[in-house]
């Protein structure tokens, strides 16, 4: 079975650093021992009860009955459409399977944004649509939402009783979710492996139930992803995929290259989304992280600080990632090249993934299976919502500036360094103001509680590479809620250099979600502000501006500013 190429370049001293790491994991026998599930190559807390993603693949293969017969009966119901309900793990590796194989009517719902989901569901025949809910914990508020929206939808269209015959749920043993199938009548209930959390769940239930629906190879796909499973049991270093990736990505952190910056071939750019909170959730915590960098636009080699690596992804024969690779190495930059063919073989990238995170983690000093951070977010998240519940409205909140259209908030030292370092109060000398707080070293990151639609999309990159343009320092964007359950985790556990832009707007029109007072709409403000708290308790240098009614007029006219 063949195997993804990877090439490494490092400069001198690097290299050198990266050596004798090397030899350390091989003297004390580090891969032996995580394939043994010694928790002590990491904090020694509880990163044994996490390791089931090691063995994941050889588990499910056993299983592939299961999923054949679900591909067929999928394909013989004649459903039309996919729409796969969920958050951060339980969404990405389907979102990554459904685009790179070009599964067209197969649709992914992780946005609790009105205006997403009333698009989503003008994309789906409702009457011919299987619904998957997917959920490791069965009570992660966003796919609940989700869930009673559509079930409710279902149910008026085909009577009590009858709805669950179009829904999947995932989920692990003994969850609430697992409950609720079985009592309205699932059409499938695919179990989860408690062992493994969201973020590594790609090769289990999580991402192979999804692979199944859309028609996909789940057997080949698994025999393909155990040529990596079985290359990274190498006791040594040099002749471990994942291993050898991993100590490079932990040596580079830990000098200060902590921006991987991914650079993606066409033909696998949403692998990227993944990659984003694979990284993100498992290296942001205890004030350090990797910062992932995806769909940055592209800079001349020289420009690029010392504080970024580089990942190049795609086809061997791809000429165009091979000279960036040439470029970027040859300006002193430390660079990976992974050469990877067909769809079949994303697994192995995957599980490569995976392992070189935990491996990452170790070096770092951190365990890489928890997500502190991302909690306390739901925790604020769901305050609010609950004061909704009882109260019927948000807490009142006031900006620090309202004007030329914009409406201002920033925690209270940080406003005040704002406004006290310009001449003239406007939007745009705020603005410009907050943006000169990115020095060297930092990393500025564009986060967007509006719908992840295209054209949201085109207006926002153009002012990630505006601000890329103006400061040279790596830029993020993320669409929420979705990155609070990826990137979110390091932008607030990581390191204080992140300069943050959130941008929010008022709902054209909400949706209610059945059994609540709350609306999609409240949930999303209630994610937007829980967001902005902890940013804020974390001492992040955060600017929100909230949008007038016309969302594309507003992101031209915050882009106009800009200048």
């Amino acid at each position: 079975m063949r195997l993804n190429t990877m090439k490494i370049s490092l400069p001198a001293e690097l290299a050198e650093k990266v050596g004798q790491e090397t030899d350390s994991w091989n003297n004390e026998q580090k891969i032996d021992r995580i394939w043994r599930s010694d928790a002590s190559v990491w904090q020694n807390e509880d990163e044994a009860n996490w390791l089931g993603w090691l063995d994941i693949v050889q588990e499910e293969l056993a299983r592939i009955s299961e999923y054949n017969a679900f591909a067929d009966d999928v394909r013989n119901a004649g459903f039309r459409n996919i729409l796969l309900m969920g958050m951060g793990g339980s969404s990405l590796c389907p979102e990554v399977l459904g685009i790179t194989f070009g599964k067209t009517n197969f649709h992914i719902l992780d946005s609790t944004v009105p205006a997403r989901i009333r698009a989503i569901e003008g994309l789906i025949d409702i009457d011919n649509t299987l619904f998957i809910v997917a959920s490791k914990s069965g009570s992660t508020l966003e796919p609940n939402c989700f869930l009673q929206y559509f079930f409710d939808v279902v149910e008026k269209r085909k009577g009590v009783g009858n709805a669950g015959k179009q829904f999947v749920a995932i989920t692990d043993p003994g969850s609430k979710l697992e409950k609720l199938a079985n009592d309205a009548g699932f059409r499938y209930i695919f179990s989860g492996t408690p062992s493994i959390g969201g973020r590594f769940s790609a090769l289990s239930a999580f991402g192979l139930t999804a692979a199944a629906s859309m028609g996909i190879d789940v057997a080949a796909f698994l025999d393909h992803s155990a040529a990596m499973t079985d290359a990274c049991r190498a006791s040594e270093v040099a002749e471990n995929p994942g291993a050898q990736l991993g100590v490079l990505l932990g040596v580079c952190q830990r000098n200060g290259r902590d921006k991987l910056t991914l650079v993606l071939a066409p033909e696998f750019y949403d692998l990227g989304a993944w990659l984003e909170q694979l990284i993100a959730e498992s290296t942001g915590k205890n004030g350090i992280a990797i910062i992932p960098v995806d769909r940055e636009p592209v800079e001349e080699a020289g420009v690029y600080g010392a504080d970024r690596i580089f990942a190049f992804i795609g086809p061997n024969d791809d000429a165009n990632l091979d000279a960036r690779f040439a470029e970027i190495s040859a300006t002193g930059h430390p660079a990976v090249r992974i050469g990877i063919d067909s769809p079949d073989l994303l697994g192995q990238e995957f599980f490569r993934w995976e392992f070189a995170t935990a491996v990452a983690g170790s070096i770092m000093g951190i365990n890489p299976f928890n997500q502190p951070d991302v909690e306390s977010a739901k925790v604020e998240a769901r305050k609010l919502t609950d004061r909704y519940e009882q109260e019927g409205k948000l807490p009142a909140e006031s900006p620090f500036f309202s004007g030329d259209g914009f409406a201002f908030f920033a925690p209270d030292e940080h406003a005040g360094r704002l406004s006290s370092s310009v001449t003239e109060i406007t939007a745009a000398s705020l603005l410009a103001a907050h943006l000169d707080t990115i020095g060297k070293g930092d990393y500025f990151a564009l986060l967007a509680f509006i719908e992840m639609s295209s054209g949201n999309a085109r207006h926002l990159e153009a002012i990630r590479e505006k601000v890329l343009r103006r400061t040279h320092a790596a830029t993020c964007l993320g669409f929420g809620p979705r990155f609070l359950h990826s990137t979110g985790q390091a932008y607030k556990g990581g390191g204080s250099n992140g300069v943050f832009l959130q941008i929010t707007a008022d709902d054209a029109v909400d949706i209610s979600v059945p059994g609540q007072k709350y609306t999609f709409g409240v949930v999303k403000a209630a994610q937007a502000r829980g967001d902005f708290q902890v940013l804020a308790d974390r001492g992040r240098r955060v600017l929100r501006i909230h949008l007038g009614g016309n969302v594309a007029v507003e992101l031209e006219r915050l882009f106009a500013m800009l200048g």
